[in-house]
């Protein structure tokens, strides 16, 4: 997988910066951008502005780069895929591998065995 896909891009805005801390710090929080812009004093169309304008990304894609790298790291840490999808707050294993194989194109137990 080139490098570059697990690039997350940040910005200097102060509120991004406030969504950005508190996503990095618990990437299981599952408010939705409207929710983020009650807490950073913005409506839901200007934030998504924002981040678009800020990381050439949606909250969406940006916020699913945020999983795929905390994925990568915890499973090469060795932490288990159970445990790996429950500390980013899917509601089972399989929508976690689902989305994994999607980014990797393969489930995360044959993409880490490859790597050896």
């Amino acid at each position: 997988m080139p490098i570059e896909r697990l690039y997350l891009p940040t910005s200097g805005d102060l509120r991004m910066r406030k969504i950005v801390a508190m996503l990095s710090d618990h990437p299981a929080d599952r408010r939705t951008l409207a929710q983020w812009g009650e807490l950073v004093a913005m409506s839901e169309r200007s934030l998504a502005r924002l981040f678009q304008q800020e990381t050439g990304l949606t909250f969406g894609r940006w916020r699913q780069q945020l999983h795929l790298i905390v994925a990568m790291r915890e499973l090469a840490a060795g932490r288990s895929v159970q445990r790996v999808a429950d500390h980013l707050g899917y509601e089972s294993v399989s929508a976690f591998i689902t989305m994994f194989k999607k980014a990797f194109g393969k489930p995360p137990a044959r993409y880490f065995a490859e790597l050896e």
